[in-house]
């Protein structure tokens, strides 16, 4: 059957990239083997954005590490509402607002959110190693307890960290499962968190996962931005991002393009 393949010129280049090229050609059609990666991968982004975050794995999970954590549900009640009302999933509903308002004494320097967004895969899978990475180097920061966020969009971290009076708010989320990144988590990060902040005052790391930006490289990032963010008063387009120049030899995988995230 093999000899009924017309293989690409540009087969060759498929070991620089996870795109999909050279994938030859069966008469005016792609052969099987494509055909089928192609359906899989169209498969696993559909189930990524319907699958339920495992929210009870995940808390053992964190406090395995001695964290802290706490457990929240956006006012968007299913994932069918999450899916037609973004608006529901950018705020707390009623039981968590009065949950964190109990903890607003408390004022840490800086929240962690993590939130299943379109992709609970990602959350599950990439949220816990990169706490562990960065964590050790915010041994100076006054850090509040981890909140674990179902049916989460962006800007539900605003008001997490307005209520728990958090200078700092950084949000691990889900992003827009691609046909080859089902798994990629964004970070967003926002100084002063509050319910309205724009996409402006915030600063975000995108396709974090073994296969796009490691854990070490995301984690340098983000303690940077962390770092000047308290240093300057600030997050977003006032802050930039000039990290990799302290890195003597980065990571070839810190110079992947970041994924289009839309989960905000």
């Amino acid at each position: 059957m093999s000899d009924f393949l017309e293989k690409n010129p540009w087969n060759a280049l498929r070991q620089f990239t996870n795109a999909r090229i050279a994938l030859g050609r069966a008469g005016n059609s792609l052969p099987t083997a494509p055909l089928l990666a192609f359906n899989l991968s169209h498969a696993q982004a559909r189930d990524a954005v319907h699958h339920p975050l495992d929210t009870d794995a995940l808390h053992e999970q964190l406090r395995a590490q001695n964290l802290a954590t706490l457990d929240v549900h956006s006012a968007a009640p299913d994932r069918e509402h999450y899916l037609r009302r973004p608006d529901l999933g950018r705020r707390l509903n009623d039981e968590s607002r009065e949950a964190l308002k109990q903890r607003a004494a408390e004022s840490p320097e800086v929240v962690f959110v993590i939130g299943d967004g379109l992709s609970a895969f990602a959350a599950s899978k990439q949220s816990v190693p990169l706490l562990q990475t960065v964590l050790p180097r915010l041994t100076d920061w006054k850090l509040g307890p981890v909140v674990v966020a179902r049916q989460a969009r962006v800007a539900l971290g605003d008001e997490i960290g307005e209520l728990l009076g958090a200078k700092l708010v950084v949000m691990l989320i889900g992003e827009r499962p691609g046909l080859s990144s089902p798994d990629s988590l964004g970070i967003y990060l926002t100084y002063a968190p509050k319910v309205g902040c724009s996409d402006a005052q915030r600063n975000c790391i995108s396709n974090v996962r073994p296969e796009g930006l490691n854990y070490d490289a995301a984690a340098h990032k983000l303690h940077y931005l962390l770092t000047h963010a308290r240093r300057l008063g600030l997050t977003g387009v006032g802050l930039k991002d000039d990290s990799d120049a302290l890195l003597t030899n980065a990571s070839p995988t810190s110079a992947i393009p970041a994924a289009r995230d839309d989960s905000n």
